[in-house]
This record gives structure tokens, C-alpha cells and sequence, in this order.
């Protein structure tokens, strides 16, 4: 549960609490009243004020303190509750810790009165509760779950020998063209012949399908690198060519790089992204970490043991043994026996992917990928991509492998592939929609006999606000096929702000953590209560990637970074106010939240500039001002 202010909400209903208080230590004298001959509804509660009833003057107590306190803490908490089942964690978390700060700060003995007592113990299990269930669901986001790395189970089979195999490789070493060295030896031949057996054709078959996707950049990267083109194998035993591939190692993506490895060859890690298994930076990376072992030993089939075990085992192996060939290492028993199986797969599945036909192999590959760059330059949901540009989800993903969240990074250089073709269409739809809401707002193709209502209903807003963003009259009839905005969608911002726990690794430090979550080291220590400039490996740390949305809005209060929900530079600095943010709900008014928070319309109107140019709508988030 994050750290609790002691001035953050509630600081005007506390002043009221106060003289409410002290009213409440002297209680004015009730004179019984005349009885009426009847009332038509005997429960309705007696007014607040001196009033006369059949000409007998009446005087009714005011609630006191601990009355108003516990309706605020109540309407507050039930508030919570219907944000969380909503899916609107990070609204629940605001209402549930507007409830405990009013208790904690209303200097009332918590203990003392019972239904003091029963109200804080609601809060604190309410919060309690709901808190290990976000870090619960934070703790599966951390790391995505990948597909496992086919290279693991290839690897642990055991075959007998096929003669009849054997005569297939000998006959096709004569008529096939390679630029790798290829070798027909029993360990290589205990891999083909695993490879015609049923779970074996599976794995060549699926990754020579999915090769086509990659097959024309790999050769590509390859070529310009300078290396044979027959190490695009390598991968296809890897991985299959699966992006998401991931060993028990905790290696990942189509070339199964380690994340130290990973780091070396420049391909960045962080909770928004792994580019490990960006296939073309991968490429890359893995091109050029071949390129430098080869360097190094000389030899392809050295270099494939040491791109699997490390170059140092490689390296011991030579001194041990006095020799550098892999063969020579392999009867010596000086690798691992992982390594010493890698080499024979890539070459078995190098043979079987030269003539698949030969090994009764028959797969149509998949079309290349092609497609546009964009840069997004603020984080947006790819729900909302996928809406703009009239393209399943799922293709998304599988041209951004690498991004691990719904939601692309805070990072203004971040290149986003859309399918060829429709780079400038998001260039230009996407302008429709402010930035600051693509994390929010939607798009919806109208079903036939869908109605406004409909719509308003589905997705938690006003029609008014639907009519508003779209240029539509309030009983507009929709056209099948048209497709509108839908504004403040009633669901949280994906991921950002969201609590998460990271166990700190080697090597990390407060500047690395805080650089991964786009968040200040400052930020961290707050949440952490950290004082030095070290962080313990093991350390479980607590973290809302991009900031909490305060802080959020903190750092872009600036009106052209906020837009109408700004507010004015300096403003809770120099007035001698603090800001507190307000979500507007169906049904409240200026008037009302002006007197929910004791303070009027104008200075709501003066907080937020937007509300000069339209009327309030669901959804808006205002910006509170609060007596210090």
C-alpha cells in the first residue's frame, strides 16, 4: 500500500469537521415536540434547521463530527469499490486512499469510538485486499510469458540411427550449394532421423513456415554483414523463428539472446520493450556477436558452440584439449552437453531446410512482413491503433513483438510498424484524437440499429460527450459502418501508474530501475522510503512505470502538454493552495463537486480553463484547489 499523506485530501471537510466537532461537545436541548395527528412518511429524517410544526417550535441536532466524517469516508469507499469492479484500478486506489487520509487526519481517536474503529478497519482490509491482488497481477506482467525454445526439447530427444537417412544427406551434401561447411556424421544423422519422426517434422515445419516472414531481412542483415548466408539455420534451431521463443535459461526471442548478451550488442530492455525479440535488432545484434567469434576462433563450428555456451567454454575446451575442432572437443567430452548437441541440430535441420522434399518435408512459407514506420511520439494503446486503422490486434503484435505492454513506451523516439500502407493513415486519423486521450479514448464502427444511447451506455460515458467529439446531434440516427470517437472510455489508462513489483537484479542500480520505468530516482526513493543511493540485489521494489498520475500530471502541467485539463503554471505553488484531481461522474455538477470540496464554482471555473469554452462533461478531470 503506497505512503499516506497526512494534507492530501480532505483538508476543507476537516475544517468543517471541526466546528461540526465542537457543536457535536455541546448538544443543543431537543423540546419534545407536539405530536401531529399523523405523518405520511414517519422515517423521513427531521430538517437541520429550527422549524415550526403545528405551531410548536422544534430544534433538531445537528450532525457532528464523527457523522460527517464517517459519511465521506463511506461515500469514498463505496466509490473504490465500483472503480476496482469496473477495472478501474487506478480511480479505486484514489477513492480508497482519499478514505484513510481522512481518517488518519480528522485527529479523532480511531480507537475510541466503535464505529470509528469498524469504518478504519473496513478501509484498511478494503485496501489491504485490493492491493495484493494489483501486485499479484503486476508480478504476471513483469515478464511476459514466452513460447518455449524448441532448440530445449530438440536437443533431449533420443534416436537409433536410419541407414536409409544416412544415403538421403550423403546423396544431398553432392547436390545442394552451401556456404557453411556441412558434415554427415552420426551425431549429425541421430537428429535427422529424429527429424522424420512425427514431433520432429512438426518443429521443421513450423519454423519453416514462419521463416518466410524474416527470410528476406535475414539474408539482408546477413549480406551486409558479411557472413554466409546459411546461419540464418541457426535461428530456425533456436527458435523456429518465433520472437516470443523463451529457453529455461531466460534466453528470448528468434536468436535466444541472454539479456547481459543482449545489452552488449545494444539491443535495450526495459518494462515497455525487449527488443531481444525485435526480429530485424535482433539480427543485427546476432550478426555482428557472430562476426566478432568468428574473429576470434576462425572456425563456424566453434563459433556455433561458443554463440550457444559463451566463448570462454569454447576457449577452455582449446586449452584443455590442444585442439580448436569442434569434433575433437565433442569425443573429448569438454562442452556442455547442450553445446555439443547444438551443433549437429543446425546442421541436420541446415540439410532437411536445402531440400525439404527429400525428407518428405512439404510446407508453404508464410508472405515477408512488410510494412510502415511511425513515430507516435507519446505512448498510445494499440487497442486504439487497431480501431484507427481498421486492423486486427493481433496483426499489431505480431509486427511489434518486442513491445511487451498494450501500450507503447513513453519514449518520443519509439518507431511503431504498422502494416505497409497504412503509416499515413495513422499520420492522419490519429491527429483526431488529442494526444493526451490515446491512452483512453476509442473507436467504434457503428453495428447496425446501434443507437447513441447504446453506445453511451457500452462504454460508461454521456452522449452528449459522443455528440460533442463527433460534430453529431443528440437523436442522430447512425449509419452501419460509420465509425466515431468515443471519448473517456471508461477504463484505466493501460499500465501506466499501475503498481508493480520489481526484485532488483545484478548489476541494477536506482538510476537503471528508474530509467527502465520512465520514472525519477526521486520517485523511486519516495515510494520506497529510500535514503541512499544504493539498492540492495534481492530488494523488491515498489513502482508505478511512468509515474503515479499525479505526478503524472505534475510533470505535464503545462498547457500545451495538458491541453483542457491544465492548469495554470505555478498556480498551487503561489496561491497557497494544493491541487488535488477530481474525475467527474454522471450527474455532478459545478455546483455540486464546488460543495463536496467547500469551494465555489469560480474558482473551479478559474482551476480549469477548459470549462470557459464548453460545458462540463462525464469524464473531465478537474483540477481541485484546497485551502493549505
Amino acid at each position: 500500500m503506497k505512503k499516506l499523506g497526512t494534507g492530501i485530501v480532505g483538508a476543507a471537510l476537516l475544517l468543517a469537521l471541526a466546528g461540526c466537532e465542537e457543536s457535536a461537545r455541546r448538544p443543543v436541548q431537543v423540546r419534545p415536540p407536539v405530536m401531529a395527528a399523523s405523518r405520511t412518511a414517519p422515517d423521513e429524517p427531521l430538517p437541520l434547521d429550527s422549524q415550526r410544526l403545528h405551531g410548536a417550535a422544534i430544534f433538531v441536532q445537528r450532525p457532528n463530527g464523527v457523522d460527517l466524517l464517517l459519511r465521506a469516508v463511506q461515500t469514498h469507499l463505496e466509490a473504490g469499490k465500483k472503480y476496482y469492479e469496473t477495472g478501474e484500478a487506478d480511480q479505486a486506489r484514489q477513492e480508497f486512499d482519499q478514505a484513510m487520509n481522512l481518517l488518519v487526519s480528522s485527529g479523532f481517536d480511531l480507537n475510541g469510538d466503535p464505529r470509528l474503529a469498524k469504518v478504519f478497519g473496513d478501509v484498511t482490509t478494503t485496501i489491504q485486499a485490493h492491493e495484493v491482488a494489483a501486485s499479484q497481477e503486476a508480478e504476471n506482467q513483469m515478464e511476459p510469458k514466452g513460447e518455449p525454445a524448441p532448440i530445449e526439447e530438440i536437443g533431449e530427444v533420443t534416436v537409433s540411427l536410419d541407414p536409409r537417412v544416412k544415403e538421403k544427406a550423403e546423396r544431398e551434401l553432392k547436390q545442394i550449394r552451401h556456404d557453411l561447411p556441412l558434415t554427415v556424421n552420426e551425431h549429425v544423422l541421430t537428429y535427422l532421423n529424429f527429424f522424420q519422426t512425427s514431433r520432429g517434422r512438426a518443429i521443421v515445419e513450423t519454423g519453416l513456415r514462419r521463416a518466410g516472414r524474416y527470410r528476406d531481412m535475414i539474408s539482408r542483415v546477413l549480406r551486409e554483414e558479411g557472413l554466409p548466408q546459411d546461419l540464418i539455420y541457426l535461428a530456425q534451431a533456436e527458435s523456429a523463428f518465433q520472437p516470443a521463443a523463451l529457453s529455461r535459461a531466460g534466453a528470448r526471442g528468434i536468436w535466444q539472446f541472454m539479456a547481459y548478451r543482449g545489452k552488449e550488442y545494444g539491443l535495450q530492455r526495459s518494462w515497455w520493450i525487449d527488443e531481444r525479440q525485435d526480429p530485424e535488432k535482433s539480427t543485427r545484434a546476432a550478426a555482428r556477436h557472430l562476426k566478432d567469434l568468428y574473429e576470434e576462433f576462425g572456425d563456424w563450428y566453434l563459433v556455433m558452440a561458443a554463440y550457444n555456451s559463451g566463448p570462454g567454454n569454447v576457449t577452455k575446451g582449446i586449452e584443455r584439449t590442444g585442439f580448436a575442432d569442434f569434433w575433437e572437443l565433442y569425443k573429448r567430452n569438454v562442452l556442455p552437453r547442450e553445446t555439443r548437441n547444438y551443433v549437429p541440430i543446425i546442421l541436420a535441420l541446415t540439410l532437411i531446410a536445402k531440400d525439404p522434399e527429400r525428407y518428405a518435408v512439404e510446407v508453404e512459407p508464410e508472405a515477408p512482413l512488410r510494412f510502415d514506420w511511425v513515430k507516435p511520439g507519446h505512448p498510445v494503446d494499440l487497442r486504439l491503433v487497431a480501431e484507427t486503422l481498421d486492423v486486427e490486434l493481433n496483426t499489431l503484435k505480431l509486427y511489434n513483438p518486442h513491445l511487451l505492454r498494450m501500450v507503447t513506451p513513453v519514449d518520443p523516439n519509439f518507431e511503431l510498424r504498422l502494416p505497409e500502407g497504412t503509416g499515413e493513415r495513422f499520420e492522419t486519423e490519429m491527429m483526431a484524437i488529442p494526444k493526451d486521450k490515446w491512452l483512453s479514448w476509442r473507436r467504434h464502427r457503428v453495428e447496425p440499429g446501434e443507437t447513441l444511447m447504446a453506445l453511451a451506455r457500452k462504454y460508461g460515458v454521456s452522449v452528449r460527450s459522443i455528440t460533442d467529439v463527433n460534430s453529431l446531434e443528440e437523436h442522430e440516427t447512425l449509419a452501419a459502418g460509420e465509425k466515431l470517437i468515443i471519448p473517456a472510455a471508461a477504463r484505466p489508462q493501460p499500465l501506466l501508474g499501475k503498481l508493480v513489483r520489481y526484485r532488483v537484479r545484478r548489476g541494477d542500480t536506482l538510476e537503471s530501475v528508474a530509467a527502465q520505468f520512465d520514472v525519477s530516482v526521486a520517485e523511486l526513493k519516495k515510494w520506497n522510503g529510500l535514503r541512499g543511493k544504493k539498492v540492495s540485489r534481492g530488494v523488491t521494489l515498489k513502482v508505478y512505470p511512468g509515474g503515479m498520475p499525479a505526478s503524472r500530471a505534475a510533470r505535464n502541467s503545462k498547457p500545451a502538454d495538458r491541453g483542457e485539463t491544465g492548469v495554470s503554471p505555478g498556480r498551487s505553488e503561489s496561491s497557497g493552495s494544493q491541487p488535488l484531481v477530481h474525475r467527474v461522474r454522471e450527474g455532478e455538477t459545478l455546483w455540486s463537486i464546488a460543495r463536496a470540496y467547500q469551494t465555489t464554482v469560480d474558482a473551479l471555473r478559474g482551476a480549469n480553463r477548459f470549462l470557459a469554452s464548453r460545458q462540463l462533461q462525464p469524464g473531465d478531470e478537474l483540477m481541485i484547489l484546497l485551502p493549505r
